[in-house]
């Protein structure tokens, strides 16, 4: 009896683990699908973005195919910044660690649109990419 004690939370967390392990790899199918209509996409545990021509796509990854994400115009963007941990930062002197997303500002004026990404090398690239496709 002893025994099965021990081995019951082994038991547990294994079960948890495998059915993260699923929804995650549900996430990345639906995703795959999602992410063939597009030139270039991006998927991280915080925002999938997909960008065709000069529009960009984005939203949260679901284990459910995503409809209705928000879209925009790279055309009606004025500003394309990248924020580590709220502040804007010098894409040639990059932090090693804090919070990084890019930022899109409107001729519009309405609110810009924050967009997260787990790490900062990834999102300085992205944010080239995004600064080439916009000229």
């Amino acid at each position: 009896m002893e025994h099965g004690l021990l081995w019951l939370p082994l038991l547990v967390i294994f079960f948890w683990l495998a059915w993260n392990g699923k929804n995650e790899y549900q996430k990345l199918e639906i995703y795959r699908q999602w992410a063939e209509d597009f030139d270039q996409t991006k998927y991280d545990i915080y925002s999938i973005i997909g960008v065709k021509q000069k529009q960009i796509t984005w939203g949260e990854p679901t284990p459910s195919f995503p409809q209705n994400l928000p879209s925009f115009s790279l055309e009606d963007v004025t500003d394309i910044r990248l924020l580590v941990n709220g502040y804007p930062v010098d894409i040639n002197t990059l932090p090693k660690k804090g919070n990084p997303t890019i930022e899109f500002s409107f001729i519009d004026s309405k609110a810009p649109i924050q967009i997260p990404f787990t790490e900062i090398d990834l999102a300085a690239k992205w944010l080239t990419f995004l600064e080439n496709i916009r000229k």
